[in-house]
């Protein structure tokens, strides 16, 4: 007996380890919010964001200045078919929200609550009952599980981003669990919060015209939500209203207290920034961020702002850092090797641009994460420099020698050591002058189209065009329309392009999509570098399996010390304030969110008695 008892104990013993997953899954910690790393601010029932006004009045009219055109409202096939119309995001939700005063913190939305195991092995969703698309149906599982199929299925972007996920699962009305094929990436619980919800049953069912409605195309039929607002009118190509909806189920909710407070919010399009500008002027816009440097000193000496009756101001940016440059395409051969890619930066003289052309607005970016503590700078130590280690056959010895710099010009001295510099490097990778031609052995010349959208762009490109040309290089600049823009650049049908990555306060799974090997021969990627390098992918999986701050600010800067050492991109300029010019008819709140800038119009309201002094648009 005592045998068959020690026998049916290490049965049971056995059958409970095997049953062991499912009871911990079982037992998971339903959650109303969670932050990356630690432990999120808000307590559960928070009545309201500490940045908010929760009696904001609701009511009046926003209208808001776009640039282009646009030709859908499908948000699947987004970044793959089509211009889809800015606001879109109005009419949907997600699973979770963000919170504007803290890094990388997120509530319950869509959802009431959610759980994930510690291994973030998946992550679970419990909707709330009260949700309701426009149409009175209410949100379910099924229209999440569709959400993420769609989504996956005909978006590269989403189809990379999701690329952990193996499976989304309904395990009721109201639950769904997602199933990841990795552990110990804490980040991707977050992502899954962040997915947008489209409506099933609306989707799969006919339109106006009877036919069955198609997910993966474009369509100008306004779609069905669940949002705070929903699509009012539109002109295709020119103008987008959307309408907050009067019986919107989550108006209550403690994380929208606060927000939505328009009655309606218009999106007015412009082919041209220029008149984006007059348009402002003449007030047939409210509100707009300034990113000209020569518009914010002299574009608004008008009356108006003399009066008081246009508003200037500025908001510190703290939630982003950002990389803006120059883009040469590693895909093409002349910028394979990395001393062409340094020659182009010794070209670029930031100090007399700024000086000539910004009014000496802005700083030169020196960081993949400029602005943020995340930024490398002198040479590694402590943590950072361990990380290297780990992958010292597979980066740059540089990086462990020499801090990374811009070169600096201004005086005719500095650019003309610069070039001599360039022209060095240029000829040690095989480009020779021949006469005033740069060319390889084969004779062939070196050549270079700057390509934008924008005929603004050219007051830029045009003194760089001279600098290189200086060098023997050939150059030619490009302007096209943003809808052929758009296109050559999501298939890397270009030489050089002007572009920004924004970095998060807490970077993760996105740096994939920036810089990653398997993000650089998709179509439609953000890794337009084409950078495909086995230290940027080792480092970039340090920075997404970080397990607290301190690894994580590591990481990321060991990540940012090498994408410099290859001379990727030739860096731009930065300011780290947004630059607000609205008519005075609107207010925010007296303390603003630390990482939501000027978080217009998420936060702000009408005010009847600025308009009356103003004038109503």
């Amino acid at each position: 007996m005592p045998v068959i008892r020690h026998l049916l104990a290490a049965v049971f013993a056995a059958i409970a380890a095997l049953a062991a997953p499912a009871a911990m899954a079982q037992g998971e910690t339903w959650r109303h919010g969670a932050a990356l790393l630690g432990e999120p601010k808000y307590p559960a029932g928070f009545p309201h964001f500490d940045y908010v006004n929760p009696d904001a009045p609701k009511g009046g009219l926003v209208r808001l200045g776009a640039q282009g055109t646009f030709d859908s409202f499908n948000v699947v096939v987004a970044g793959v078919k089509g211009q889809v119309v800015q606001g879109i995001a109005l009419v949907y939700e997600t699973l979770t929200t963000a919170a504007l005063d803290e890094p990388s913190a997120s509530y319950g939305l869509l959802s009431e609550s959610f759980s994930y195991p510690d291994d973030f092995s998946s992550v679970t969703f419990r909707l709330r009952p009260e949700a309701r698309w426009h149409d009175g149906k209410p949100v379910t599982a099924d229209d999440v599980v569709f959400s993420f199929t769609a989504l996956k299925a005909n978006s590269p972007m989403y189809a990379f981003y999701y690329g952990n996920v193996t499976k989304a699962e309904k395990l009721g009305e109201r639950e769904v669990r997602f199933l990841f094929n990795q552990t110990g990436n804490r980040e991707l619980p977050q992502i899954m919060g962040q997915l947008l919800v489209l409506p099933k049953h609306w989707w799969e069912g006919t339109g106006p015209d009877g036919r069955p409605r198609d997910v993966t195309q474009t369509t100008l039929e306004p779609p069905l939500g669940s949002g705070p607002y929903r699509l009012k009118s539109f002109e295709t190509g020119r103008v987008a209203s959307f309408e907050r909806v009067p019986d919107y189920w989550g108006q209550d909710l403690n994380v929208n207290k606060g927000t939505n407070n328009f009655d309606e919010i218009r999106y007015e399009y412009y082919r041209d920034a220029t008149v984006l500008l007059e348009a402002f002027k003449s007030d047939r816009i409210d509100f707009r961020s300034e990113n000209s440097a020569r518009n914010w000193a002299t574009g608004y000496d008008f009356p108006a702002r003399n009066e008081g009756r246009v508003v200037l101001e500025e908001f510190p940016i703290r939630a982003t850092g950002v990389m803006q440059a120059f883009v040469p395409n590693l895909r093409r051969d002349q910028f394979k090797d990395h001393r062409v890619r340094r020659a182009l930066n010794l070209a670029f003289d930031f100090e007399d641009m700024n000086r000539t052309l910004f009014f000496g607005q802005y700083e030169r970016i020196s960081s993949y994460f400029h602005g943020l503590e995340l930024a490398s700078t002198g040479l590694s130590e402590g943590l950072e420099k361990e990380i290297l280690e780990s992958v010292r056959d597979k980066i740059p010895a540089s990086v462990f020698t020499t801090p990374y710099t811009n070169p600096v010009g201004g005086t005719p001295e500095k650019t003309r050591a610069n070039l001599r510099e360039a022209d060095r490097l240029l000829r040690e990778a095989g480009w020779e002058l021949k006469g005033r031609n740069r060319v390889n052995a084969r004779g062939e010349p070196l050549s270079i189209e700057l390509l934008g959208d924008d005929p603004n762009d050219e007051r830029v490109f045009l003194p760089y065009k001279a600098a290189l040309e200086r060098l023997g290089i050939a150059v030619s600049v490009r302007t096209v329309d943003p809808v052929q823009y758009v296109n050559r650049v999501r298939s890397f049908d270009f030489d050089v392009v002007s572009n920004v990555w924004a970095q998060s306060i807490s970077p993760g799974n996105e740096q994939r999509e920036f810089w990653g090997s398997q993000a650089a021969d998709r179509l439609g990627s953000q890794n337009i570098a084409g950078i495909k390098d086995p230290g940027v992918d080792a480092l970039i999986d340090r920075v997404i399996f970080a397990k607290s701050r301190e690894e994580l600010v590591a990481a990321t800067k060991a990540l940012d010390r090498v994408l410099l050492a290859h001379d990727y991109v030739v860096p731009q300029w930065t300011y780290r304030f947004q630059r607000t010019a609205r008519w005075n008819r609107y207010k925010h709140p007296d303390t603003m969110p630390r990482y939501g800038a000027a978080a217009f119009p998420t936060i702000w309201w009408y005010d009847r008695t600025e308009a009356a002094k103003t004038g109503s648009p």
